[in-house]
């Protein structure tokens, strides 16, 4: 992350601190250089915009590793959507307090692209007491794939 703010005219906390205000209360660009001005900043808020296309994904990836925080259940679903008239699936996870663990989006909807969607979920979240599912046979190959490789204990699904 250090070298993501090697030769900016401004410093680090500045950049961060713009970024953060635009991407967490939803303000303009002329907002964020109003309140940095409130705190002796002067920035134009020309300037704020590319900051905020470089370094929100950036942001946003510190941010989830920091957010971990352990669930119990998971509700998993997938759909899918057109894109460009062409079917995609996309697979999303929410916990019990309807926060999105993750999300994927894949041309097949097959049980090896859901056990490397759940493979992933663990590695980031740890195992789940509970899945709830709609009963997707692709979903239900995937959990019985991990339990063999002894990645997932059983957790209960529901419909």
């Amino acid at each position: 992350m250090k070298n993501a703010f090697k030769g900016k005219q401004f410093d680090k906390v500045i950049i961060i601190e713009a970024v953060g205000l635009y991407c967490r209360f939803s303000l303009s660009y002329r907002e964020v250089a109003e309140i940095l001005r409130h705190r002796w900043i002067s920035l134009n808020p020309t300037t704020i915009m590319p900051w905020v296309h470089e370094y929100s994904k950036i942001l946003y990836g510190i941010w989830k590793k920091k957010q971990k925080r352990r669930t119990y259940s998971w509700r998993m679903d997938e759909t899918y959507v057109k894109i460009k008239g062409v079917e995609h699936y996309l697979y999303r996870t929410v916990d019990s307090q309807g926060n999105t663990l993750d999300f994927c989006l894949i041309k097949k909807r097959n049980h090896k692209s859901a056990m490397a969607f759940l493979t992933n979920l663990i590695k980031q979240y740890g195992e789940t007491r509970a899945l709830v599912s709609d009963k997707n046979p692709a979903i239900i190959c995937a959990i019985k794939k991990l339990r063999k490789k002894k990645l997932l204990r059983k957790p209960s699904i529901a419909k």
